[in-house]
């Protein structure tokens, strides 16, 4: 299976972040600050927040929301390049090290915020559209990392990275998150991004051992790829669906200087993409 992966970009600044736009790019960020627009297997650096980027989240208008480590917040980049603050946290809760967001339908940003690494101290903020910060579930204590919405919009599935697992919280109907469930135990790894296929089926990168994880709905965890010399994956953190038909599971390298993606015969779940203004 490995051997599917091919690379779609060389030369990136050990990206972890990836996520498609609406514009049929390819956006990732890198460990200086940039972000990365990536269409037909060049890349173009765009901007620069001048911390360290994780996650990257587009919406509906090209404008990219980056979880960054380096300035403990939550940017937003417009298409040209602008850079302002979106969230920083709550007055009593800062962010830390804002990892990984993900859209609901309505605007709403969920942001994973890993806290320490073996702290035990993670949380998720929510964002609302007109910027409001909270905390909305505390539970999920084990450096909360990748996360995505299923496929109805009502629970949010999270990575936990050094708990070795995946949990979800319902979203109940007035927007607070309900019990945190346990999903599947990753064992043996630290998994880091999740995407989810449209049939349900998960997929996990692993930042260590150079792995990807396969879930499929109500059935045990299968290795899809391994990579012992961390050549092909090196250090694999998020991962998501991209191309038009989104057919194609693109990978990123926070241990090295590129992306590459597979065809490995499913298609992705299209992520939330909101219109904030």
């Amino acid at each position: 299976m490995l051997d599917r992966f091919t690379s779609i970009a060389d030369g990136l600044d050990h990206p972890e972040g990836v996520a498609w736009g609406t514009d049929g790019s390819v956006y990732a960020g890198g460990e200086a600050g940039q972000l990365y627009r990536v269409a037909s297997d060049t890349f173009t650096e765009y901007a620069s927040t001048g911390g360290f980027l994780y996650g990257v989240t587009p919406d509906a208008d090209g404008n990219i929301f980056g979880c960054d480590f380096g300035r403990a917040e939550v940017v937003r980049v417009t298409p040209s390049g602008e850079v302002s603050s979106y969230s920083n946290g709550t007055s009593e809760r800062p962010m830390r090290v804002p990892n990984f967001a993900t859209f609901d339908d309505t605007g709403n940003l969920y942001v994973t915020d890993s806290g320490e690494w073996r702290g035990e101290d993670g949380l998720v903020f929510r964002i609302t559209p007109d910027g409001v910060t909270s905390v909305w579930a505390e539970d999920a204590r084990g450096f909360p990392n990748g996360c995505c919405l299923n496929a109805a919009g009502d629970e949010l599935l999270v990575v936990e990275t050094t708990a070795r697992r995946v949990v979800r919280f319902p979203i109940l109907p007035d927007g607070s998150a309900g019990p945190m469930e346990s999903v599947v135990d990753l064992p043996d790894s630290l998994p880091d991004g999740i995407a989810l296929a449209a049939d349900g089926t998960m997929f996990v990168g692993c930042y260590r051992p150079d792995r990807i994880w396969t879930i499929p709905p109500d059935a045990n965890p299968e290795i899809l790829a391994d990579d012992p010399d961390g050549v092909t994956l090196n250090q694999p953190a998020n991962v998501a669906f991209v191309g038009p038909e989104l057919d194609r599971l693109c990978v990123s390298s926070l241990g090295g200087w590129s992306l590459v993606a597979g065809d490995l015969g499913v298609s992705g779940l299209p992520l939330r993409y909101p219109r904030l203004d």
